[in-house]
């Protein structure tokens, strides 16, 4: 995942276990015990404190790159996607109905036998189509017909598309009012740039791998020379890889630029663009913000300066790559070998209709969402998380109000920013409308490309017309959560409503802990060093004074420097500076989690369960929350690509907090302690 234009939280969540007998309602510790290594020091490692006795005998499953909370979390969503989508099969629902899109898609999906003895004939009209390009114009045009809309807000800055660029489509940064195209970089296989450009000897050898993988799926697919043809497509993606912002320069908003339509043609020269804008659908269109404005350039470039036939080979590997999962077993196999093993030491491919639920989520997310939201979001907890919300937007507040560093022109901009925050939670309000999706029982194929072509068509109808603040950007089967700075919104999907994020059996300590300092780290990605570059209306410009912003910035390189010093493997540390719009969330999130879990107590003391103390509680809440196991190889991959620091170091985030120091006893001399004027608060 990477840190993008609507800054993405990815979650990790925890089960606890509970005893035969069922305390009242609200009155649960909400932490497990079990999990905590008591010979462990909190002051040491709060996160082998917490969760130790946990990894030392957690396995992680065979079909997984890592194991903890978020698994167990999604398992319960997972299940109940079966139920649901397995019940739509048995249901016979009319034609043109979701239900029987659903039940369609997840047959077609589950039919191996099908996709075996359909073999490559469903790509044969696209891969000869590309085979008889003959010019670079009609390059631009199979170029244009192929982009694709980016919908994940957790990728959309850094846009890895394996077509050559991406589309994302949002509010323009100097307009809020206007809903404009981004066109992000892409045309990557592996990961990120950093993949092809490391010198790391691991990355050299995913690369050779990579090399082998794309070989042998052309040679699998009965593609010819597929020797020759790896080799060009892998020298071209080098190049492509080269031309890339790497993901910090990514995250930076002021890089991004606006051009004209007819600005493509002297500013990213070599595309015939008004060829690729007609077969992209937007042949009108007169305004684009470019998100990455000399990578652009640079790709237009390589499209004249290459070769056409590495081109199509580079096309025809893509075409295959992006829809391997419904295509015959040794393909699948082949993929999973590359991407599962090979990238992530995943040992063993899911089942298949496991498979087949997150599919058919894919297609249809807001379909399956209507139902499962329905179904399984009461609408008590979502008062009751509204309510949270509130309580922790007021004690983000009261905490602007008293910030001495900070001017009253950028206290009373901030203030405004949070008082028109968005917060959606559960579910949207309004639902996608599929009834233009055709959906077949036997094209497991088609069926995956219709969809992303709908989505597709879906995004560009935003553009020109008013900005929807409500629009939500998950469906309420995730188990994730998200900010989206020009939207000024928050997303929480009734997935992640869930024990142990949410409980409502549990004291208040444990859900302020947990879903509370989730609510908190939202609000505070508003406020972190992307978000804080946007105002209350969405809008980027610089609403802070000098001194304000020095403060501010000064603040953010104290964090950057503490998790740059942390290291995942002897030489790799994780990177301060990537990561530091999540860790200032987090920080932020935890300290405004904690202070509205104070107020809720209305002034009583609070309560000892099980033999810890309210604050206790609250920080192994947030603690158990963040409880992973991962495989080595998996770890490496995030610390290289993602955004967020791996969840073992999020826990150490209590280590800013004065309340923790209190809580359990640390003292100097252990290896998290932070002398007072050492702790980061930022906000």
């Amino acid at each position: 995942m990477k840190r993008s234009l609507v800054l993405a939280l990815l979650l990790a969540s925890a089960a606890c276990t509970q005893t035969a007998s069922t305390p009242a309602a609200g009155t649960l510790a909400g932490v497990n015990q079990t999990y905590i290594d008591k010979t462990a020091q909190p002051g040491d490692d709060f996160n082998a404190y917490a969760n130790g006795a946990w990894a030392k005998s957690a396995v992680i499953p065979d079909d997984r790159s890592s194991t903890g909370v978020s698994f167990d979390v999604f398992k319960v969503a997972e299940q109940r996607n079966r139920e649901l989508i397995e019940g739509m099969g048995k249901a016979n629902a009319a034609a043109g109905t979701n239900e029987r899109r659903i039940a369609d898609y997840y047959a077609a999906f589950t039919d191996t036998a099908g996709i075996d003895a359909r073999g490559m004939a469903p790509l044969k009209g696209q891969l000869d189509a590309i085979a008889a390009l003959k010019d670079k114009g009609a390059l631009s045009a199979a170029l244009g017909a192929s982009m694709r809309a980016d919908t994940d807000p957790l990728n959309a800055s850094n846009f890895h598309t394996e077509n050559l660029f991406g589309l994302f489509v949002t509010q323009d940064l100097n307009r809020p009012d206007v809903t404009i195209p981004y066109l992000m970089q892409g045309g990557l296989g592996l990961p990120d740039r950093d993949y092809y450009v490391s010198a790391k000897p691991e990355m050299a050898e995913l690369r050779t791998a990579y090399r082998a993988y794309v070989e042998k799926l052309l040679t699998l697919s009965g593609v010819s020379d597929a020797a020759a043809r790896a080799d060009r497509i892998v020298a071209l993606e080098n190049k492509i890889a080269s031309a890339h912002f790497d993901i910090v320069a990514s995250q930076d908003a002021h890089k991004a630029a606006s051009w004209k339509k007819g600005d493509f043609a002297t500013k990213a020269p070599g595309i015939d663009w008004a060829a690729y804008w007609n077969a992209a659908g937007l042949p009108a269109q007169q305004d684009f913000s470019v998100w990455q404005p000399e990578a652009i350039t640079k790709l237009s470039a390589l499209v004249a300066s290459e070769p056409i036939q590495a081109w199509q080979d580079w096309m025809t590997f893509h075409t295959i790559n992006q829809v391997t999962s419904a295509l015959p077993q040794p393909i699948r196999d082949a993929s999973f070998d590359f991407y599962g093993k090979a990238l992530n030491g995943t040992v063993a491919q899911q089942a298949r209709d496991k498979q087949a639920i997150a599919a058919v989520n894919a297609a249809l997310g807001d379909a399956v969402g209507k139902i499962y939201a329905d179904k399984y979001f009461p609408a008590s907890s979502k008062t009751e998380i509204q309510g949270m919300v509130k309580n922790i937007v007021a004690a983000f507040d009261n905490r602007l109000k008293a910030l001495p560093w900070l001017a009253p022109a950028t206290k009373e901009e901030a203030r405004k920013k949070l008082a028109v925050l968005i917060v959606g939670v559960g579910y949207p309000e309004t639902w996608r409308d599929y009834s233009s999706l055709e959906i077949k029982a036997d094209d497991p194929v088609g069926n995956l490309q219709r969809a992303r072509l709908a989505e597709y068509h879906h995004q560009i109808g935003k553009i020109g017309k008013p900005v929807d603040r409500h629009e939500w950007w998950m469906t309420p089967q995730t188990v994730n959560a998200v900010n989206l700075p020009v939207q000024n919104a928050l997303n929480f999907p009734a997935a992640i409503l869930e024990s142990p994020y949410f409980d409502a059996k549990f004291d208040a300590a444990a859900n302020y802990g947990a879903i509370g300092s989730v609510i908190g780290h939202e609000i505070s990605h508003s406020f972190d060093n992307l978000g804080a570059d946007f105002d209350s209306t969405g809008k980027l410009h610089n609403w802070w004074t000098a001194a304000d912003l020095k403060h501010f910035e000064d603040s953010g390189k104290a964090l950057a420097a503490q998790y740059d010093a942390y290291e995942a493997f002897p030489g790799l540390h994780l990177n301060g500076t990537q990561e530091l719009g999540e860790n200032i969330a987090d920080v932020a999130g935890l300290t405004a989690a904690y202070e509205a879990y104070h107020t809720s107590l209305g002034g009583k003391p609070a309560p000892v369960i099980d033999g810890l103390t309210g604050d206790q509680r609250f920080f192994l809440a947030f603690a158990q929350g963040w409880r992973t196991k991962m495989r080595d190889k998996s770890l490496r991959g995030r610390i290289a690509t993602d955004v967020h620091a791996p969840a073992m170091w999020r826990v150490q985030t209590v280590r800013n907090l004065d309340a923790w120091y209190q809580a359990f006893s640390v003292k100097p001399g252990q290896k998290l302690y932070l002398a007072p004027e050492q702790r980061v608060h930022v906000w």
